[in-house]
C-alpha cells in the first residue's frame, strides 16, 4: 500500500496522511482531492520528511478520491513554499495556496460562454441599461464579470442579452498564446547597454543561479538590456518571469514588449478576468506561456521550465505584501532563482539600500548604466526654499514654479507636478466649531475628493457624501479644506493657466488598463500640457515633450517616523525627476521644500547619490537596522480595544531574554484603529547572528489568545503604522 502525506489548505489542520488507491499515481507535487469527514478537499502531495503529521495506523487511512489533471507542483516551487513559510513565520498552507491561484484551472480544458456588445441599441433604455452600454464598450467577459465592471446587477445584463444588445461568445479555455519572436525587432544598443546585455545573455546560457543588480540612471535603457536576456531564454525554449510593482505600469510595458517581440506577454495580476487567469495558469504550468509579466503574486505560479527572473523597479515598496503572508517579492524572487538555478536581474535607477549592500559585498553582480540612452542628458535640479519663495496666500505653488510651467506651455512642452497625496485635501473641518471629519473605522481623517464629491478613507475605503451642514454644529457652508491634494493643485493650475490642458494621474483616475492606455496616448500625442500626479507617475513612463518636473512638497515623505523615510523620499523624488528631459530637449526639476538642509534634499540638489547612500548606510549600521541587523514586528488586533491591549500585554509579558535581540513595546500602533480593529505593535531588533524566526516561534507558539484576537508576524517590515 502506498501512503502519502498531503498539505491541505487549512492552517489549523496541518498535514494529513492518506492511502493511494491501486492504479492511481500520486507523486510529490500532485494536486489531489481527498476526503475529510463528509467533505472533499484539495491538497498537494508532499515529501513526508518535510511535513509533520499525526501518526495514523495504515488500517485507518482513507483513500484519495482523485489526482487532478494538472501538472504536479515542481520540486523547486515546493522548496520555495517551505522557505517562504519558514522565513516569514507563515503557515505553509497559506503560502501554497498562492501557487494554486486559479482553482478552476485544476480541472482541465473546456469552454466558457462570454458576452460582448453587438452594437444594437435595445428598444427600452433604462438608466441602468444606458450605464451598462457605456461601461462595456470593448469588453468581453462572463455575465458576472461584466456586471462588476458596469456596476449593475446581472439581471440588467440578462435583459440586454434578451434585447439583442449583448451576444454570447464561446471561448476555448485553453486556446494557445501566440509565440513571441526573439529576433522580431532587435534594437541597436549603446556600448554600455551591449556589455550589460551580453552579461545577461551569457548567464541565461549558463543555466546557473546568478543575481544581478542592474543599476542605471532613469532613461538609460535598462529594459532594452534585459529584453536581450528574455530573447535568449525564448531561443532556448525556457520561460521568463518579469515582476512589475504596479498594475499601472503594465500597459506601457506591454506596448514596449510587443514592439520588441511581436506579441504581448502573458499577464498575471488582480485585474485579469477569471477565464484569462485560468488560461494563463494552465499555460504556465504546461510550459506553453513563454513570458509572464505580473504583480508579486505571479512569483508563486508553477512554471514548468523557468529560465530567467526579472524584477523591474526593484526598489519599490509595493513588492512587500502587508497582509496575509507578509513577504517581500523582491527577496523571495532571488530565493526562487536560487532554487530554480537561473539568473535573476534586479533593475532600478534607485536601488534599495539592502540591494546596494549585497552588491557591495559581492553577493550581487552590479552592472551600471551611468548615462541616458541616445545622448539625452540628466535634468538640472534646483531647490525652491518655500521659506524664501512663498506661494501666494491660499496657493501651494511658488511663483517661480508657475512661471516655468507657463514658459513650457508657450513652447508647446509638458510639465509634471508631483504630490503623493490623492484627493483635494487631506483634512476637512468646520470653521465654526472645529469639527474634523474622521473615519469611523480607522484612526485617519477623511480625505475630500471634489471630483466625486465624496469624503473617503484611503485605508479602509469608507466613503460618505460631502455634507451640506456640519454634523456637529449644524452650520451651513462652513467646511474648510486644509492642505493640498492633487485635485487642489490641478485646480490651482487651472485658475492661473486657464488655457492649459490638465490631466490628473492617480489610482482614482487611472484605475483600469483602458484609462491608463488613454492617458499614455494623450500624453505622447501632446494632448496634455500639465500632468498632476501621485507616485503612480514617478516611474516607467517616457514622454518626449515633458521637460519640467515640479515636486510640490518634498517634505511630505519625511513625516511620520518611518525608519526608511529618507531612502524612500530620495527614491521617489529621483524617480519622478527622471521623467524630465528624456529625449532631445533638456529637463529641469524644481523641488519645493521648507527643509533644504535635510540630507535627502541636499543630496538630490547636489546630484550626489553616493553621498546619500553612504550616510544612510552609516546610520543603519549604527542603529543595527537592515541590512546590518534584523527587524520584525508583531501586530495584535481585535474589534475590542481592551481585548487587543490585554493580548499585547500577554505577549510583552512573556518576552524572551536574548542577548542578541531587543524587544520594544507593546504600544498602540500609530494607526491604532484600522478597518474597525484596534491595533497594538511590538518591534523586534535583532543582530544578524540571532535565529530570529526560531525565537519568534518559540515565544508565540505556546500562547493562547481569545477567538477575536489576530496576531500577525511581519519579518523585515516596511510599514510601521
Amino acid at each position: 500500500m502506498q501512503r502519502v502525506r498531503i498539505l491541505v489548505f487549512n492552517a489549523a489542520l496541518g498535514a494529513l496522511d492518506y492511502r493511494v488507491p491501486e492504479g492511481m499515481k500520486a507523486v510529490p507535487g500532485s494536486i489531489v482531492v481527498a476526503p475529510l469527514g463528509p467533505r472533499q478537499i484539495i491538497g498537494v502531495v508532499w515529501e513526508p520528511e518535510s511535513l509533520e503529521a499525526a501518526e495514523v495506523p495504515e488500517s485507518k487511512l482513507r483513500p484519495l478520491v482523485e489526482v487532478l489533471p494538472a501538472p504536479p507542483l515542481p520540486a523547486p516551487l515546493r522548496r520555495l513554499i517551505e522557505w517562504t513559510a519558514d522565513y516569514y513565520c507563515a503557515p505553509m498552507a497559506s503560502v501554497a495556496r498562492m501557487a494554486l491561484a486559479s482553482s478552476a484551472a485544476l480541472r482541465g480544458g473546456g469552454t466558457v460562454t462570454e458576452y460582448r456588445l453587438t452594437g444594437t441599441e435595445p428598444a427600452r433604455l433604462t438608466p441602468q441599461r444606458l450605464a451598462a452600454l457605456d461601461a462595456l464598450t470593448g469588453e468581453q467577459a462572463t455575465i458576472r464579470e461584466l456586471a462588476a465592471t458596469a456596476g449593475v446587477s446581472e439581471g440588467v445584463l440578462r435583459g440586454l442579452v434578451s434585447a439583442g444588445a449583448l451576444e454570447p461568445v464561446t471561448v476555448d479555455l485553453d486556446r494557445p498564446y501566440p509565440a513571441a519572436k526573439p529576433d522580431f525587432a532587435v534594437p541597436e544598443l549603446s556600448p554600455d547597454q551591449q556589455a550589460a546585455a551580453d552579461a545577461f545573455v551569457a548567464a541565461v546560457r549558463e543555466r546557473h543561479f546568478r543575481p544581478f543588480l542592474l543599476d542605471g540612471v532613469t532613461g538609460s535603457g535598462k529594459t532594452e538590456c534585459y529584453f536581450e536576456a528574455v530573447a535568449e531564454a525564448l531561443r532556448q525554449g525556457r520561460q521568463t518571469l518579469v515582476l512589475l510593482p504596479e498594475i499601472a505600469l503594465t500597459q506601457n510595458f506591454l506596448r514596449r514588449f510587443e514592439q520588441r517581440f511581436g506579441v504581448p506577454p502573458v499577464l498575471w495580476h488582480s485585474s485579469v478576468k477569471s477565464t484569462e487567469r485560468r488560461r494563463a495558469w494552465r499555460a504556465i504550468a504546461s510550459g506553453e506561456a513563454q513570458v509572464v509579466v505580473g504583480a508579486r503574486s505571479a512569483l508563486f505560479l508553477p512554471y514548468a521550465n523557468l529560465g530567467l527572473i526579472v524584477i523591474d523597479e526593484a526598489h519599490e515598496i509595493s513588492f512587500k505584501q502587508d497582509d496575509g503572508v507578509r513577504y517581500n517579492a523582491r527577496d523571495v524572487a532571488v530565493i526562487r532563482a536560487k532554487f530554480e538555478a537561473v539568473p535573476v536581474i534586479l533593475a532600478s535607477a534607485t536601488p534599495a539600500l539592502e540591494s546596494m549592500q549585497l552588491a557591495e559585498n559581492g553577493t550581487y553582480e552590479r552592472i551600471e548604466l551611468p548615462d541616458r540612452f541616445g545622448g539625452a542628458s540628466l535634468p538640472s535640479i534646483e531647490i525652491l526654499d518655500l521659506r524664501e519663495e512663498q506661494p501666494e496666500r491660499g496657493r501651494w505653488l511658488a511663483p517661480r514654479l508657475m512661471k516655468e510651467i507657463e514658459a513650457r506651455l508657450e513652447r508647446g512642452e509638458q510639465s509634471l507636478l508631483f504630490l503623493n497625496r490623492r484627493g483635494y485635501a487631506p483634512l476637512t473641518l468646520c470653521r465654526s466649531c472645529g469639527h474634523r471629519f474622521q473615519c469611523p473605522n480607522c484612526t485617519a481623517w477623511l480625505v475630500e475628493h471634489r471630483f466625486s464629491r465624496r469624503l473617503a478613507c484611503h485605508h479602509c475605503g469608507h466613503e460618505v457624501p460631502v455634507p451640506e451642514l456640519c454634523p456637529e454644529c449644524g452650520e451651513a457652508d462652513c467646511l474648510v479644506a486644509c492642505g493640498p491634494g492633487v485635485e487642489r493643485i490641478a485646480d490651482e493650475v487651472r485658475d492661473l493657466l486657464p488655457a492649459a490642458r490638465i490631466a490628473q494621474a492617480t489610482s482614482d483616475t487611472l484605475n483600469t488598463p483602458e484609462r491608463i492606455a488613454d492617458f499614455v496616448t494623450a500624453a505622447e500625442e501632446g494632448a496634455i500640457d500639465v500632468i498632476v500626479g501621485t507616485q503612480l507617475v514617478t516611474k516607467g513612463y517616457h514622454f518626449p515633450q515633458l521637460t519640467l518636473v515640479g515636486v510640490v512638497d518634498a517634505d511630505l515623505g519625511l513625516e511620520g517616523g518611518d525608519l526608511r523615510a529618507g531612502e524612500r523620499t530620495y527614491q521617489q523624488i529621483a524617480q519622478v525627476a527622471g521623467r524630465a528631459g528624456r529625449a532631445q530637449k533638456p529637463g529641469q526639476v524644481l523641488i519645493q521644500t521648507r527643509h533644504p538642509e535635510a540630507a535627502v534634499i541636499a543630496a538630490l540638489a547636489a546630484g550626489d547619490r553616493d553621498a546619500f547612500y553612504e550616510a544612510e548606510t552609516q546610520g543603519r549600521r549604527d542603529a543595527g537596522a537592515p541590512p546590518f541587523g534584523r527587524w520584525a514586528a508583531i501586530i495584535v488586533s481585535s474589534e475590542h480595544e481592551a481585548e487587543a491591549r490585554e493580548a499585547a500585554r500577554m505577549i510583552g509579558g512573556s518576552r524572551p531574554a536574548h542577548p542578541d535581540i531587543a524587544i520594544l513595546g507593546p504600544a498602540p500602533a500609530p494607526l491604532s484603529l484600522l478597518r474597525g480593529r484596534y491595533r497594538y505593535r511590538l518591534l523586534i531588533n535583532a543582530r544578524r547572528s540571532a535565529q530570529l524566526q526560531k525565537v519568534l516561534r518559540e515565544w508565540l507558539g505556546p500562547l493562547q489568545f481569545p477567538r477575536g484576537v489576530r496576531v500577525g508576524i511581519d519579518v523585515d517590515p516596511y510599514s510601521f503604522v
